[in-house]
């Protein structure tokens, strides 16, 4: 296990408001996934579903909000999965596998995954875009200065780049089926007030109101201010195309 992050029970309540839900991108890795197994899809994936994480206040949060009958949760590292070898048709982690231990965790989901498995990881990068009306330029000009603010927050262990993260976990990985897709626009319609809080559901952001509470606060309050300017409107109620660019890999044990 490399990092332990969002363990407070505010910070997990934030990520499921805000956080987005790619439905779109999971339908395409179950097509790919279906289309890749060489045997029928029957196991744990159709049949029993496990979410694991390292952070109990995430899984309390889980647990609390609408579990299907067939889904469990398990406390544990992602590098220290508790199934038995060759017991899993599908391992998936979503914006999660850049604070693994990235060596560890793919030895890890190579020792759970049966032959013909998948393994699916899944992010998104920061720039994420506004859309609204013929200002959107203007938008996401403000968007861009908000993120470099946070830059210098960035946690070491991410590097520069998540995308280079996955990347090179993708080239890592000696499955000879598999492939890389470097974005696909998500959109979503939501207030600015979702985005905003969205925002501040990143580590970078994390760390900076833990260190200046009432710097992290201003800035969230100068994004909000300027965009709502730059919208003519009067409230963070007003609602606003979000587009989060998701890159993700998948992989099929042979």
């Amino acid at each position: 296990m490399a990092l332990r992050l969002f363990e407070g029970n505010d910070h997990a309540a934030a990520y499921l408001q805000y956080r987005v839900s790619p439905h779109e991108l999971i339908c395409m890795i179950m097509t790919t996934w279906r289309q890749w197994a060489r045997n029928d899809p029957v196991g744990s994936v159709l049949h029993q579903g496990f979410g694991t994480d390292v952070s109990r206040a995430q899984l309390k949060m889980a647990v609390a909000n609408s579990i299907p009958p067939n889904v469990s949760y398990r406390q544990c590292p992602a590098e220290e999965l508790p199934f038995a070898s060759g017991e899993v048709d599908l391992v998936t982690a979503m914006t999660a596998a850049h604070w693994f231990d990235r060596q560890k965790f793919l030895l890890e989901a190579d020792r759970v995954l049966r032959p013909g498995g998948c393994l699916a990881l899944l992010s998104y990068s920061m720039d994420m875009e506004l859309e609204y009306g013929d200002v959107s330029n203007a938008l996401n000009d403000i968007c861009k200065e908000f993120y470099a603010a946070l830059l210098p927050f960035r946690n070491p262990y991410l590097g520069s780049s998540s995308v280079k993260i996955y990347s090179d976990m993708f080239d890592s990985c000696p499955y000879p089926d598999k492939e890389w897709n470097e974005c696909l626009r998500v959109k979503r319609i939501t207030p600015l007030s979702g985005y905003i809080g969205m925002v501040e559901t990143f580590s970078s952001y994390q760390i900076l109101q833990q260190k200046d509470p009432a710097e992290a606060e201003r800035l969230s309050n100068e994004a909000r201010t300027r965009l709502m300017s730059a919208m003519k409107v009067s409230s963070p109620d007003a609602e606003v195309t979000v587009v989060v660019k998701y890159f993700y890999w998948l992989a099929c044990k042979p």
